[in-house]
């Protein structure tokens, strides 16, 4: 059993930043592939970003290439998601997941974990 919780989510004006970030519990967190999704009010659920184990495989939602990087830290446990000019259509519950077998990073089926989510604001 692997336990999610994110950090790092607030209120920030549009063309900030915010870095999220995600410690997961358990000692195999350096075998799984990590991803952040996003849900915005009234939307479902999207892929934002995803890695794999070792960090060469890395994957972006279209909305975010460019402007969101995701990184880890196997040592710390720990993802993590940079987010640079933010837009207020970035506004969205932010969560962290992650995936025993990596098959297919960016859909989000095919993870097993889910964190609580934590909530980013971008104001106008």
């Amino acid at each position: 059993q692997v336990q999610l919780v994110e950090f790092g989510g607030g209120l920030v004006q549009a063309g900030g930043s915010l870095r999220l970030s995600c410690v997961a519990s358990g000692r195999t967190f350096s075998s799984y592939t990590m991803g952040w999704f996003r849900q915005a009010p009234g939307k479902e659920r999207e892929f934002v970003a995803g890695i794999r184990w070792s960090g060469v495989g890395i994957y972006y939602g279209d909305s975010v290439k460019g402007r969101f990087t995701i990184s880890r830290d196997n040592a710390k446990n720990t993802v993590y998601l940079q987010m640079n000019s933010l837009k207020p259509e970035d506004t969205a519950v932010y969560y962290c997941a992650a995936d025993r077998y990596g098959s297919s990073p960016i859909l989000q089926y095919e993870y097993d974990y889910w964190g609580q989510g934590t909530q980013v604001t971008v104001s106008s």
